[in-house]
């Protein structure tokens, strides 16, 4: 058995897989977001380590595992999130810096005028963007009195969430390459910590993990740690390169979209780092052996966070699947777009600046319409995604494979399809971020191959694939209902553009 550790924005999911890789066991918790001024968002190290126990207990419980019974353990976690603290006593030095954090919008901007961006683009396949981990560090060494001390002493630890949980597992300070490959510190043709991109942001780099493919030995758990249960550490990824392994999207031209807080499109683009259009990422892919995938990856900031919006903020809905029967209770949307830029806009467009921004609204329009808006701005947001993609692929997107939380919605997988204009394919299971964990971490133990993995008859994890039951949505629109919804989704985003 494989227990998956999925720790992500707003909650920790753990499942336990058999050797079929059937998931046996599961449990899910969530945890405190922080918000100490408008564009700040952190977490509490300390509650994500007490969550992801918790839940991992759960898990176990649920699944009847006995200390022992283990044969592998992976990680997969939520991206850009950066954590630091005491190598020493283990204690955090400061709040997570999470992911959607817009503090550094304007020390990125003094970056870009600098002409730094090429150089940050040519490394590391990615954008100056507060998105990414560096200008996080960077504000958390000039914030937090002596830190900038202990890093060049060692006596500070950075590191992203997979870091944290690996230390607090294993004792010891490690990460994956796809997780360093978004910290703008990583340098994704050579593997390693640019000393040049060290030196720009100033981060020691003793101060960072030592970086391991993403199938690889991490050590073993200490039995304290974890229930009792002193297991191998084998697979560790990135979200959203966990669900693209997941997908066994392990061929160049696979593709998949994760609907989550955020949503994350990532196309794999084989063993040499392509050259990313305007707009799209370029990043690891997954890590095995000496050998490193690549992907091309469009980051959208605010999807399923939109919905939470709603019910948190607005408190119009009580449940987020209410919003599948308020957009199926109107015939269209009756002009009314929302441009969810909470936190500014990624992929394609990469505007900080950018604020979200309601239009089409009459004496009407009710909470149907914003449940419906919200749901199509998902949608929306994807095809400007997928599209800015193509530029650089040989040939447009065939099918598009979906997971996370908002792929449960039915009326938005068809929506998706209707506006893409190409089949939205769904695997079995909704959890495909901890299955690539798990996946990752059974190649790591050699408990399979990715040759296990690959291929329309392949044997996943004992299973053929025909048994899996993945649900198709083909698009039905016309092509003039599909341009008249997109150029009015151009028309509010163009109003969202640059507002602060």
């Amino acid at each position: 058995m494989i227990l998956a550790i999925d720790q992500g924005t707003t909650g920790t999911s753990c499942l336990v897989f058999d050797e079929r890789a059937e998931p046996i066991g599961r449990g899910y918790r969530e945890f405190t977001q922080h918000f100490p001024r408008p564009g700040w968002v952190e977490h509490d190290p300390r509650e994500i380590w007490e969550v992801t126990l918790a839940v991992a207990g759960e898990a176990l419980q649920d699944a009847g595992v006995r200390p022992g019974d283990l044969e592998a353990l992976g990680i997969t976690n939520q991206r850009e999130t950066v954590c630091v603290w005491d190598p020493a006593t283990g204690e955090p030095l400061h709040n997570a810096l999470v992911w959607q954090d817009r503090r550094t919008a304007a020390r990125c901007e003094e970056l870009r005028e600098q002409g730094h961006e090429p150089l940050v683009r040519a490394r590391t396949g990615l954008v100056l963007d507060p998105y990414f981990s560096a200008t996080k560090i960077e504000w958390l060494l000039e914030h937090v009195d002596g830190l900038r001390e202990r890093a060049r002493d060692g006596r500070a630890a950075f590191g992203t969430v997979d870091s944290w949980l690996i230390f607090k597992l294993t004792g010891e300070h490690l990460t994956d390459a796809t997780n360093a490959s978004r910290t703008l510190l990583y340098d994704i043709a050579s593997g390693r910590w640019d000393p040049e991109l060290l030196e720009l942001f100033g981060v020691p780099e003793r101060a960072l993990p030592r970086v391991l493919a993403s199938a690889d030995d991490y050590g073993r758990t200490r039995a304290e740690a974890l229930h009792g249960h002193s297991v191998r550490l084998c697979g560790v990824a990135g979200d959203q390169q966990a669900a693209l392994f997941g997908h066994t999207c392990v061929d160049p031209g696979t593709g998949k979209n994760t609907y989550g807080t955020g949503s994350f499109v990532l196309l794999n683009a084989g063993f040499t780092v392509p050259e990313p259009p305007p707009g799209v990422l370029a990043t690891v892919a997954c890590g095995i052996g000496q050998s490193r995938a690549y992907a091309l990856e469009a980051s959208i900031f605010v999807t399923g966070a939109a919905v939470q919006w709603l019910r948190d903020g607005l408190r119009i809905i009580e449940r987020a699947e209410q919003t599948e029967d308020l957009a199926r209770s109107l015939q269209g949307n009756d002009g009314v777009y929302f441009v969810p830029a909470l936190t500014g806009l990624g992929s394609p467009h990469w505007d900080p600046h950018a604020r979200g921004t309601i239009v089409g609204l009459t004496r009407g329009s009710g909470r149907a319409h914003l449940a419906r808006a919200t749901l199509e701005a998902i949608a929306y947001q994807t095809v400007d995604a997928v599209r800015a993609m193509e530029i650089a692929s040989p040939q447009p997107l065939g099918e598009l494979h979906a997971d996370g939380g908002a792929s449960a919605n039915g009326w938005l997988m068809q929506f998706q399809a209707d506006v893409l204009g190409v089949p939205i394919v769904l695997g079995e299971l909704a959890e495909m971020t901890a299955l690539g964990a798990a996946y990752l971490a059974g190649v790591g133990a050699g408990l399979w191959t990715v040759s296990d993995l690959r291929g329309e008859h392949a044997r996943l994890g004992g299973r053929e694939r025909s048994e899996v039951g993945e649900r198709r949505y083909e698009p039905s629109m016309s092509e003039d209902e599909r341009g008249a919804l997109l150029a009015g989704w151009a028309d509010a985003l163009a109003r969202a553009r640059g507002a602060a």
